[in-house]
């Protein structure tokens, strides 16, 4: 495994998928434990997608993890029922919710099943400030980073992108507007305010918009993740780091 510091951004790459979910599993049990121990609970914003699936069976299993403490919340959602296959929320509660001993009060998830997407997105940003403030500020934030480099919803040319008073936003996912699939999204104030925000890439495929997010020239609106200006580790594999610089 090898390290890269540079500011408030720190890139470790491992040689194997299963190595990088290990090592992301100890990362978020390190997290969890010192935010109960200092304020008596741990606020993590989960990511969907296919990523992050191996590494929520590891923390299921983990019985250090301080379950009863920690308030799960999504950074982002598609548009459809929790039970739908493509939910990020039913995801999540397969690999470890279900299997873990949370208590229902501690899961926030998104209600996507609401037909109208922005009320949907007003309700979880009413929540999200009714437990955490005014100005939330979530222990740790995990996202993900699409082979377009959009991270959470925030797509490139998104309105979302550029959001800097609403905490979470419906946008039109890219390519299907003429059927309106709508996602539910955090938006850049609240990731930005996070205490700590881990990216987990995986894959050959990820490569390309790694290297743009991470090395490329500053264009958020081309690549959102790079909005995310929160102190941040990005936590990649070897086939996903290829084109970077120095690895």
């Amino acid at each position: 495994m090898a390290g890269l510091i540079e500011g408030s951004i720190e890139v470790r790459v491992f040689e194997s998928a299963a190595e990088l979910m290990e090592a992301a599993a100890q990362e978020v049990l390190k997290a969890a434990l010192e935010a109960v121990s200092e304020r008596g609970r741990f606020t993590w914003a989960l990511s969907g997608g296919s990523t992050p699936r191996g590494l929520y069976k590891l923390l299921a299993s983990n019985p250090s993890m301080p379950w009863e403490a920690i308030h799960f919340f999504w950074g982002d959602e598609r548009h459809v029922p929790p039970d739908h296959p493509e939910s990020n929320f039913r995801m999540a509660r397969e690999a470890m919710l279900d299997a873990a001993p949370v208590p229902a009060a501690n899961i926030h998830r998104i209600h996507a099943e609401e037909p109208d997407a922005e009320r949907a997105a007003a309700e979880y940003e009413d929540e999200i400030r009714a437990f955490l403030g005014p100005a939330p500020r979530f222990d740790l934030v995990l996202l993900g980073l699409g082979k377009d480099a959009h991270t959470a919803s925030l797509f490139p040319g998104s309105a979302a992108v550029h959001e800097r008073e609403r905490l979470v936003m419906a946008v039109i996912a890219p390519g299907v507007e003429a059927q309106k699939t709508f996602r539910i999204t955090l938006t850049p104030p609240v990731l930005n305010h996070a205490a700590r925000v881990v990216f987990l890439v995986s894959g050959e495929d990820k490569a390309e918009a790694l290297h743009s997010v991470i090395e490329g020239e500053r264009e958020p609106e081309r690549y959102p993740a790079q909005v995310v200006e929160a102190d941040r580790l990005w936590m990649v594999d070897r086939a996903a780091a290829r084109l970077l610089a120095r690895r």
